[in-house]
């Protein structure tokens, strides 16, 4: 008995092919951060600085985390601003008196 093929979608990274297992739903996003990726690797490896594509993808992979990271606190910071504000404001019109 043959096992079911799964659903594949090429990406490049470096001018390099990879052929990824993805459901056809999410293609569009694997593509997407496929491009992301490729970008951060080309950039370091625009600088020179590395040549070895497994290092170029490590520090790759640390600045995206960072950035991520950063993304995730800026959004948190937000969420507890607005939380601030909300309280606020029910405190505000809870003191109103009522007409």
């Amino acid at each position: 008995m043959t096992e079911p093929t799964r659903p594949t979608t090429e990406i490049t990274l470096l001018e390099r092919h990879y052929t990824i297992a993805c459901p056809p739903d999410q293609q569009d996003k694997l593509e997407r951060a496929a491009r992301y990726l490729d970008r951060a690797m080309a950039g370091i490896h625009a600088q020179g600085k590395v040549i070895d594509r497994e290092k170029i993808a490590i520090m790759a992979a640390l600045n995206i985390t960072h950035e991520l990271l950063e993304t995730l606190d800026t959004q948190r910071d937000g969420e507890r601003s607005l939380s601030v504000l909300s309280e606020r404001l029910d405190q505000v019109l809870a003191d109103e008196p009522k007409r």
